[in-house]
């Protein structure tokens, strides 16, 4: 009996060992993982005990500046950016855009400047032979789709359904020949489907609307993809072209402030006469961009208008934009302008009481209602393409109808 207690207690004792020693084995892992840190990377770079400085461009700084204030010496300045030529110069004048200096014991390792939203040069003075390189940064492209209701204007449809107010303006771009969207009216509807793109997982913008439908004074306007003769263009869903011989408004987004009529106020003059165009009130400088090919016939200083330009387009067709700011470099009398390039800039010369861009249109002599004008389409799809476009038409249709 004595000798089974003996036994007993043995075996006890050494269980009692091995457990404690697995636990103060498992407790010992526990510590080392605790330990263990994880990689904190910037720019590709691990900073880990390092420290960081961010920091922005102030004008008048260069690159020189900011390695001889960072403890740089010239000669090694020097060497960095004769690297750096081939890949973006900055020798001179910097834009006023962010950089990053990471330090080790109050000595600069690397110095990085952001020249644009997704590339960056880095200074990496780590190593005994410093050297220079171009990096960029993480971009993706995400598919979204979005709906909105107009109460007030398109901009706000966006902010209020928590769209980004770029998808206002990309919208606007697709439909800049079919719909006024200074004339939107409350209960008009969008469905959309885009691209956002994304740079180090932070939205960089709209990269691509795919399809999208707006439903105007109850009339349902498609943007359909189709690729015809190499380019990919919109068309409706009758396989019409989106895109005319005219914009609907010389500016991107902006809003009336006065209508085409035939008796109006003159706000200056304080006397009633014609106002044979359509005022968009937007801040001095704004870009004024031509509606539509032609050739600038005037461009002057002409009283009461102020700063003009007209054009003379196809189809009989003459356009003005006065009170502007100023011209655009390198549009003269006789130059050849493209739809959509920009002519001038919102200003109040003349006879204005605010920055406005007065917009006049003609057909053949004759002032026409811009709000009113009936733009020539250009090329449908073509029959052969029909089928095609056909099948792309009513899959993208029925998507948009299920959301």
């Amino acid at each position: 009996m004595k000798k089974y207690s003996f036994l007993l207690v043995v075996c006890s004792l050494l269980l009692f060992c091995s457990c404690n020693e697995n636990a103060q084995s498992g407790q010992g892992q526990n510590d080392t993982a605790d330990t263990v840190e994880t990689d904190r990377m910037l720019y590709n770079i691990r900073v880990n005990g390092l420290d960081v400085v961010v920091d922005t461009v102030k004008k008048g700084e260069n690159i020189t500046m900011l390695f001889l204030n960072s403890g740089v010496d010239l000669k090694t300045c020097n060497s960095l950016l004769a690297q750096s030529d081939s890949i973006y110069n900055i020798k001179h004048k910097l834009k006023l855009r962010p950089y990053t200096r990471i330090f080790s014991d109050s000595t600069l390792k690397y110095l990085i400047y952001e020249y644009s939203d997704e590339n960056y040069l880095v200074y990496d003075l780590s190593d005994s032979i410093p050297r220079a390189y171009k990096g960029q940064k993480e971009i993706t492209y995400k598919e979204r789709k979005a709906k909105g209701t107009i109460e007030t204007s398109l901009w706000n449809a966006m902010v209020d359904n928590g769209l980004s107010p770029n998808l206002a303006m990309t919208l606007s771009d697709v439909y800049a020949w079919s719909i006024d969207f200074f004339g939107l009216q409350k209960g008009d509807y969008f469905k959309v489907v885009y691209v956002e793109k994304y740079i180090d997982s932070i939205p960089s913008g709209i990269e691509d609307i795919k399809y999208a439908v707006f439903n105007h004074l109850g009339q349902d306007c498609y943007a359909i993809p189709f690729e015809q003769d190499g380019y990919r263009q919109y068309f409706d869903q009758d396989g019409k072209s989106t895109r005319k011989v005219f914009l609907k408004a010389p500016l991107k987004y902006s809003r009336i402030s006065s209508y085409f009529s035939n008796a109006r106020k003159h706000p200056v003059l304080k006397i009633v006469r014609p106002h044979h165009g359509v005022d968009y009130a937007a801040p001095t400088g704004t870009p004024v961009h031509t509606i539509g090919d032609g050739v600038v016939v005037k461009k002057c200083y002409s009283g009461g208008a102020g700063n003009m330009i007209t054009i003379k387009h196809a189809h009989s067709y003459t356009t003005s934009y006065m009170h502007l700011s100023k011209f655009a470099k390198g549009v003269n009398v006789g130059s050849r302008v493209r739809q959509g390039q920009v002519i001038g800039y919102v200003g109040s010369t003349g006879l204005a009481t605010g920055p406005h861009l007065d917009f006049r249109v003609y057909k053949n002599g004759t002032p026409i209602n811009p709000l009113k004008m009936i733009s020539p389409p250009t090329n449908p799809v073509k029959e052969s393409d029909m089928p095609a476009f056909r099948a792309v038409a009513d899959s993208l249709i029925s998507i948009l109808s299920s959301f």
